[in-house]
């Protein structure tokens, strides 16, 4: 890869939430933009962005669980697999794909209780559930995007999760990304990792997932305020070096005489 596909390539893949739009930066040179295809699907896997199939009104995720290979991935709720244009991020040419394997009854129950319990937490959330390749164990996948362009900011919430049916055992990770962009350019990108104690059916596994994401939330809403009230609150001198507060009404008040004496000179 030359020094422009790469340059090109390392804004896709650390773009914000909601906001890749580097395909200007090759127009009118298709073999650039074909360059960049691991590059969107690098960053289409990685940040479980979101397709709609053909015909269809609900959105499915990309992800690394959810790959077949050769630009194809499947869902398990529409038990569908489908091709993907990453640079277009758009689906096409649907086929059955059944739901099989040993931990099928697992996914779909599991479905339904994350489904439930996202719709609840989440305003606009996708979910995804996939046995790994091995089949050992199974992802348990969630995005939630916020985009308020007009507001100058985007979010992005992502849940990872793999459960270990013959154990129990749950870890996962969490992630949130937030971009602020207005009069200045303000990121916020942090994780937590979890380690859950599982528990015996889809219902309770996705109450510990419930639990430990509320107090997460709880963390960052602390962390926010103490940053407000704190490290962003030092950052403004609330006086000037002068130690005396600036009498704006008398500088006005100056410059308006000033203009005045000013357009009586000019007069004269």
């Amino acid at each position: 890869m030359g020094s422009k596909e790469a340059t090109v390539a390392s804004f896709i893949e650390s773009a914000p939430p909601g906001e890749v739009d580097i395909k200007a930066l090759a127009s009118n040179q298709p073999s650039l933009l074909q360059s960049l295809d691991p590059a969107f699907k690098k960053y289409n896997e990685e940040q479980y962005v979101t397709v709609k199939l053909p015909g269809g009104s609900e959105a499915v995720l990309l992800s690394e669980y959810n790959s077949l290979g050769e630009g194809r991935y499947h869902d398990t709720a529409s038990q569908t697999s489908f091709e993907v244009d990453h640079a277009s991020q758009k689906a096409s040419n649907t086929q059955q794909h059944p739901l099989e394997g040993q931990h099928s009854d697992l996914i779909k129950s599991l479905l339904r209780s994350f489904a439930s319990a996202s719709a609840e937490h989440f305003p606009s959330s996708t979910i995804g559930i996939y046995a790994t390749q091995s089949d050992s164990a199974v992802a348990l996948v969630l995005v939630a995007n916020k985009y308020s362009p007009q507001n100058f900011w985007n979010g992005r919430w992502r849940s990872t999760y793999l459960l270990d049916p013959s154990s129990n055992s749950l870890s996962g990770t969490v992630k949130v990304d937030v971009h602020y962009y207005e009069d200045g350019n303000v990121r916020m990108s942090t994780s937590k990792k979890l380690e859950l104690s599982g528990a015996s059916n889809a219902d309770g596994i996705v109450r510990e997932i419930a639990k430990a994401e509320n107090k997460f939330q709880e963390e960052l809403n602390r962390a926010f305020t103490n940053l407000a009230e704190g490290s962003f609150k030092a950052l403004r001198r609330p006086l000037p070096v002068t130690r005396q507060k600036v009498e704006w009404e008398k500088i006005g008040g100056y410059r308006v005489r000033k203009d005045l004496k000013n357009l009586n000179s000019s007069g004269d």
